[in-house]
């Protein structure tokens, strides 16, 4: 089955692409190479470069277990933790 591309915006593919960026830093910055990551995470390595590239069409399960590798997983929790506008909506709800 052909996988269908992801079309983004080019200022939220910009989000995606520092994501990727943020991952390859944090990797390095730990030294492991894209190999260990990989196996680590249980991705291809071609998966793991694609993640590093903030390619949308990855799945949301191999960045996370890329972060889980990292130890960052618990950045994930911080993902739409902090609703503002969803907050504003409610209270006018309650103002009514």
């Amino acid at each position: 089955m052909k996988t269908k591309k992801q079309i983004l915006f080019p200022k939220y593919q910009r989000i995606l692409e520092q994501l990727g960026e943020n991952i390859k830093l944090a990797r390095k910055r730990r030294r492991l190479t894209t190999i260990q990551v990989s196996e680590r995470a249980g991705i291809d390595r071609s998966t793991l470069y694609e993640i590093e590239k903030g390619t949308p069409s990855v799945s949301l399960g191999a960045y996370f277990n890329t972060l889980r590798v990292l130890g960052l997983q618990d950045d994930f929790l911080k993902l739409a933790a902090d609703d503002e506008y969803g907050r504003k909506l409610q209270d006018l709800d309650l103002i009514k």
